[in-house]
């Protein structure tokens, strides 16, 4: 099948499917005399693994890990393990972040009158110049 084709069997755009290839994690193929990417069964289940694992949130390397480990039939599950991991970590991470983030948005929007006044808190503390330049973390 040609990338087209690929494509609407995986779930993949086109495009994604030549950014996988040209960062390994599918390997170009060989092309008709045409010039045509052909793609069979094998590369369009390993377009749906890729994909499901970006959904999951899975960075291009790690996926390289999965891919591998997938691939290699005598893998101890504990490295396919230790990956997902190290991944609910970082999204653990990012989680905490983001709702520290929202927490302190909404905080100041409650401190804001929102009204025809110009003082306002949310602007004042994206204004504030020691936050930026680091020198200094005032509360709230």
């Amino acid at each position: 099948m040609n990338i087209g084709e690929a494509a609407r069997a995986s779930g993949v755009t086109a495009k994604m499917i030549r950014y996988y290839e040209s960062v390994d994690l599918l390997a170009a193929k060989a092309r008709t005399s045409a010039g045509y990417r052909v793609y069979g069964p094998q590369e369009v289940h390993s377009l749906r693994f890729i994909r499901q694992a970006r959904r999951l949130g899975f960075l291009v390397e790690d996926i390289r890990r999965l891919l591998a480990l997938w691939h290699d039939r005598s893998r101890a599950s504990a490295e396919v393990k230790a990956i997902a991991l190290e991944h609910v970590a970082e999204l653990d991470r990012r989680i905490n972040e983001l709702t520290d983030m929202r927490d302190t948005l909404a905080h100041l929007a409650d401190h804001c009158h929102g009204d025809e006044r110009p003082d306002c808190p949310i602007i004042e503390r994206l204004a504030d110049t020691d936050l930026v330049s680091g020198k200094g973390c005032h509360p709230i």
